[in-house]
């Protein structure tokens, strides 16, 4: 049973560091998960800042018996190359740009490193063989379809905000999906260098330890993560805030936000907090994580509780459904254009 230990009740930001978060909270819970710090075995030998992504090799692999790993073990590679790319953009200095509003922002860095991860992917798996949904080549025009075709979902900076700021919780967001369902995701939290993964029916890991959600079943003794997005339309973000109130009020042990979606969904599921909801995300977000909190024995729900969606825009993720149906009575719902809404000619 975990005992609440902080001094009150804390909204944004996040107070305590995911790394300092994840232990203190796994040992309230009788040892029943691992602990996400030991180091994934690399799959390069060299310095993350020096070796070219041109030089990942994947391991062998028999892919009629498995034809997705090899894809999997290059995106764990991938995604640490990008991550290590954002490290160094984050030490010199940052060219902060717009996209939809004044608070969506985008850098120079954002750009690049889609670049260079779908590139990268290109010159591996073969020109026109898999599909790309990437959040910046969105933002350009680019259309966001998934299709049955093997499709790539990137996210290659969830966290622009808090990589411009010098917060410290940024990562690289890699799923994959064929036929519409989600097969792998990757997301690699680079400045606390934690890799998270999970194949469909492997487990989830965190690292190279395996990870679950957390077994907590009483909404009093949990911990709520969401965002308020950046959207800034005042009937939005009133129904945003009347929304934590009412969580937070239930009462819950506290409410946080770590400013990235993919990071919140690992959170989860490896046992930190109990459950992350969000009005207004985007697939490149959440389509990684939604494959790790699954596979650590979590539940993807829709916020009015239906079936997960996801290119709907919203979502709750939780342990369990108990946790989940809780939040789920008191989520002001708001209107958001589908991620496959067709686009608007101008």
């Amino acid at each position: 049973m975990k005992k609440h230990t902080g001094a009150g009740l804390v909204l944004f930001p996040l107070c305590n560091a995911s790394s300092l978060i994840c232990p203190m909270r796994q040992l309230k819970v009788k040892f029943s998960r691992r602990l996400c710090t030991s180091r994934e075995e690399l799959l390069l030998t060299a310095s993350p800042h020096t070796t070219s992504l041109s030089s990942v090799k994947t391991p062998n692999t028999n892919t009629m018996e498995d034809p997705w790993q090899k894809a999997y073990d290059f995106a764990v590679a991938v995604a640490r190359k990008a991550g290590a790319e954002i490290r160094k953009a984050g030490e010199s200095e940052i060219r902060v740009m717009t996209k939809s509003s004044t608070v969506d922002l985008v850098t120079k860095t954002d750009e690049r490193v889609e670049k260079i991860i779908i590139g990268s992917l290109k010159e591996e798996f073969g020109e026109g063989t898999h599909c790309f949904i990437g959040e910046e080549s969105v933002s350009k025009g680019e259309p966001c379809i998934l299709t049955d075709k093997p499709t790539w979902i990137i996210d290659p900076v969830d966290g622009t905000t808090n990589f411009v700021h010098g917060f410290p919780f940024v990562a690289v967001s890699i799923a994959f999906a064929v036929n519409k369902e989600l097969e792998f995701g990757v997301v690699y939290s680079c400045l606390e260098d934690k890799m998270y993964k999970a194949r469909k029916g492997k487990g989830a890991f965190c690292d190279d330890d395996p990870i679950q959600v957390s077994d907590v079943k009483e909404i009093k003794k949990s911990i709520i993560i969401s965002e308020h997005g950046t959207d800034r339309s005042p009937e939005k973000v009133k129904k945003i805030f009347s929304t934590m109130q009412k969580i937070l009020c239930i009462p819950v042990h506290g409410l946080r936000g770590s400013g990235t979606a993919a990071t919140n969904m690992c959170l989860v599921a490896c046992g930190s907090v109990e459950a992350f909801f969000e009005i207004g995300i985007h697939c490149w977000d959440i389509a990684a994580g939604a494959v790790i909190v699954k596979e650590a024995g979590g539940i993807l729900l829709d916020v009015d509780g239906g079936p997960f969606d996801l290119m709907s825009r919203r979502m709750v993720s939780a342990n369990n459904d108990v946790i989940a149906n809780r939040i789920i009575k008191e989520i002001e719902i708001f209107p958001a254009d589908r991620d496959d809404a067709p686009i608007q000619k101008k």
